[in-house]
This record gives structure tokens, sequence and C-alpha cells, in this order.
């Protein structure tokens, strides 16, 4: 998977993405945590998708990391369900 960092401010950010899902299940996690503004764009379908996320409080990077954090404990809890 590829992840590039197009913009990085800190109450802005944007990063392309090769994986469309990801960039969905960050959007909704972000969007749970109260940023004011996360979301995706594709110009056309063979182009990798844009995140945008901005917040005004706090940083964005910290933000988009918490947001990874959160979604790789649900992940593990689905991991561990599975297995039994």
């Amino acid at each position: 998977m590829n992840i590039d960092v197009v913009k990085s401010e800190k109450n802005e950010l944007e990063v392309k993405l090769s994986n469309l899902t990801l960039a969905e299940v960050l959007r909704v996690y972000l969007n749970q945590q109260g940023i004011e503004f996360a979301a995706w764009r594709r110009e056309h379908p063979t182009k990798p998708v844009i995140l945008r996320v901005e917040s005004s409080q706090g940083t964005v990077k910290k933000a988009v990391s918490d947001a990874i954090g959160a979604l790789q404990k649900d992940l593990a809890k689905v991991s561990a369900a599975l297995k039994k």
C-alpha cells in the first residue's frame, strides 16, 4: 500500500492513499472522534484517493494516529472473536 503526504500543517493534512477502503474507514473513525472535517476524494477510479482532514483543536496528525490506534484495537477484537 502506498501512502504519500501531500500537505501537512498543524490543523490540516492531505494524504494520498492507494486503498479506498482504508480511506473510508479512517474517515469514519476520524468523524467519530469529533474532527471538524474528514473526507476523501478520487478524481478517477484509476487515480489514488486523497484523504483530507481538518481540525481547529489539537494537531491533525495526533487525531489520525488516535484513529489508527482505535481501528487497530477494534480489529484485534474482531480477530480474537473469529479465532474462537
